[in-house]
């Protein structure tokens, strides 16, 4: 309670609203039957019925509604509380009053951890930048703030750790990249791929029908290597502009991605 004897809002309000109006991160669930349908996997007209189909998944980066929102409060790439010059970019905490800044969405996911944008990036380094934003960032270190920087901190924290997670991820890193040069990943779109299906279809049948944890890590262990082959493959497709191979790599990723996190789940 302050002086005027109002309460003041509490933190995990301003954080849950933060993080309600921020980004959104979702993955859609994959609708599969492990139901044999062999007898139409061999035909080359082969068109998957809808539940077997596997949408890429539902990533909502954050809401620009709320980024134009915080970029009118920011005071011409000033500090809002002592009109200080930033020292360095991206300037989401001050060094010379040490007040968290408004967010600034001009600014994209590879800035705010000082990586160039490209596909591939050392996960070392993404990890050690993020714990060094948190230790800045975080709303618990400005609890006794104003209720306008205790906004700010909640804001620019669900937003670092929405960036973090994004980028530390091969699929929603390979997703966000493409976004970022305007290319439209396309949710809906599923694959026809017979050969691809009847893999996956395999696969999961014996996920489900594993009873170690030695067989299972046998077939994490190669969800992986498919993970990692389809990556580089996605690396290449960018780096060459090739975005429609590169859409194709996500679509493969996305399946793959989905196995491995059915068989963590049973570990």
């Amino acid at each position: 309670m302050n002086k005027s004897g109002k309460l003041r809002k509490p933190f995990s309000a301003i954080l849950r609203r933060a993080l309600r109006t921020t980004c959104h991160f979702e993955v859609s669930n994959y609708i599969y039957t492990s139901t044999p349908q062999s007898r139409f996997l061999n035909s080359s007209s082969f068109s998957p019925p809808s539940e077997w189909r596997c949408p890429v998944p539902n990533l909502s980066f954050w809401s620009k509604t709320f980024c134009s929102e915080s970029a009118e409060r920011a005071h011409n790439g000033t500090c809002w509380n002592c009109d200080a010059v930033p020292k360095t970019a991206p300037f989401l905490f001050c060094e010379s009053c040490r007040s968290v800044q408004p967010v600034d969405c001009s600014v994209d996911y590879f800035q705010i951890f000082g990586l160039a944008k490209r596909y591939e990036i050392e996960d070392r380094n993404l990890e050690g930048k993020y714990k060094d934003w948190q230790k800045k960032l975080h709303p618990d270190l400005v609890h006794s703030k104003s209720e306008r920087e205790r906004e700010y901190a909640a804001e620019q924290s669900a937003r670092v750790i929405e960036a973090y997670h994004t980028l530390r991820n091969a699929l929603s890193r390979a997703i966000y990249i493409m976004r970022l040069e305007g290319v439209d990943v396309n949710e809906e779109e599923t694959l026809s791929d017979p050969q691809l299906l009847t893999e996956i279809m395999e696969i999961r049948e014996a996920v489900e029908d594993a009873t170690d944890s030695q067989a299972l890590n046998q077939m994490k262990s190669m969800m992986q290597e498919k993970l990692m082959h389809w990556s580089k493959s996605f690396a290449s497709a960018f780096q060459n502009q090739k975005f429609d191979e590169a859409l194709t790599c996500i679509q493969r990723m996305t399946y793959y991605d989905r196995v491995n996190e059915e068989i963590e789940k049973k570990l």
